[in-house]
């Protein structure tokens, strides 16, 4: 999206959040309980760009979350991450734990004894870059926006750190940065892959667990993978036509 666009948004949705209260809403539900969102068609010339990531091969390594915050500059601290890994430990009794000790870059110690377990595996996390993004609806002054290629990115100059995004975001992947005080994100390091770079969390994977592409090129690793695997996206009933695509993924996983 050009930066005209956003900024006549921009003053749009200030009046609007002006008129309500600052709060936006869903204009409407389905009979079903999916969130109806508005949304920009599809780039049908471009690369339009997405991620997917294959549980069977994921070994909690951690590696992704470590490099993402060495590229990107993310704090240290163990509450803020662009992407983090999570292990779900499925015991016998259908119970579930979930764990996540500084978003898997120190690795995992199982908190169940082995005769107790059914299944344990891991799950990375991040930004879903969604078609119908809510973060991009409900934010009043247009910081957050697409890219031309669907990634969904964040100006900085126009946060003015409301949290509305962060609530609104039904996959938790956003949060204030503690320094710079707006929000932040991941952005599938768009530094990097307009310059033909692979993000650094795909780059430095041991197991090729995630597959980063473009989901217009049909001979792209991405449409590839979406190919040879039954595929699903995390909360598929929030309608938000997520742009990362899991192999194997589980009913427990939320």
């Amino acid at each position: 999206m050009e930066r005209s666009q956003v900024k006549s948004r921009r003053r749009f949705l200030t009046d609007a959040a002006l008129l309500t209260g600052g709060i936006f809403v869903a204009s409407g539900l389905s009979p079903f309980g999916k969130l109806l969102f508005a949304t920009e068609r599809k780039n049908p010339n471009g690369p339009w760009y997405g991620m997917g990531i294959d549980l069977e091969k994921c070994i909690g390594c951690g590696r992704c979350a470590d490099a993402c915050k060495s590229e990107n500059g993310v704090s240290r601290e163990p509450f803020f991450f662009r992407t983090w890994v999570e292990q779900y430990t499925i015991l016998n009794d259908g119970s579930v734990k979930i764990d996540s000790p500084n978003g898997g870059i120190d690795g995992f110690t199982q908190q169940a004894p082995d005769t107790d377990i059914f299944k344990s595996f891991f799950v990375p996390k991040m930004c879903n870059h969604c078609e119908k993004s809510p973060c991009i609806q409900v934010c009043p002054v247009g910081a957050t926006y697409d890219s031309p290629e669907g990634v969904v990115l964040v100006d900085p100059t126009y946060c003015i750190a409301c949290r509305y995004c962060v609530q609104a975001c039904p996959y938790g992947c956003r949060y204030i940065d503690p320094e710079r005080h707006v929000v932040d994100k991941c952005t599938l390091c768009y530094h990097r892959i307009t310059k033909g770079l692979l993000p650094a969390c795909v780059e430095v994977c041991p197991k090729q667990a995630k597959i980063f592409g473009d989901l217009n090129d049909p001979n792209s690793d991405l449409v590839k993978f979406k190919k040879e695997h039954s595929w699903q996206v995390l909360k598929p009933h929030m309608n938000t036509d997520p742009k990362v695509f899991y192999n194997d993924l589980r009913a427990e996983v939320r």
